[in-house]
């Protein structure tokens, strides 16, 4: 009864392309003063998923970064959901505790009820045992707009 075609989440990797049509590694192009942003390791990764756009990894990168460093979560790696075109974040909050799928989305964003079923759906099956309780965050981002509050 699946309403999209079956296709595997997309896991980062290593061997970073560049000329991707995207930007290849470079900072998110409103942010210049972030320049350091576009060699970061998990932003590469992110980039190499080929999932979105580069407003979205841009996204996905600043709650990683946040889950990384504000909230001290552990073994936070991103897959890519090439169906739904959304970057997902997974974690523990707590070492030894359960997995943590987390789903940065700007706050321009719409969702009905059938787009967050098909988020949950799909981060159902990136947590493995679906007997276990699925924690599932979804981290609003509100970004600055050009130009303002400088």
């Amino acid at each position: 009864m699946e309403e999209r075609g079956e296709s595997q989440p997309t896991a980062g990797c290593g061997d970073v392309r560049s000329g991707d049509g995207r930007g290849g590694g470079s900072a998110h192009p409103w942010a210049p003063e972030d320049a350091w942003m576009g060699t970061h390791p998990k932003y590469l990764e992110m980039m190499e998923l080929d999932i979105g756009d580069a407003t979205q990894v841009y996204i996905a990168f600043l709650v990683y970064l946040d889950l990384i460093e504000s909230k001290s979560w552990h073994e936070v790696n991103c897959v890519g959901l090439p169906d739904l075109q959304l970057i997902c974040l997974l974690g523990t909050e707590i070492e030894g505790e359960g997995l943590q799928t987390v789903v940065p989305t700007p706050i321009s964003a719409s969702l009905s009820h059938n787009r967050i079923r098909e988020i949950l759906k799909a981060s159902r099956k990136l947590q493995g045992d679906p007997d276990l309780p699925m924690l599932f965050t979804l981290a609003i981002v509100d970004l600055p707009t050009p130009g303002l509050g400088k």
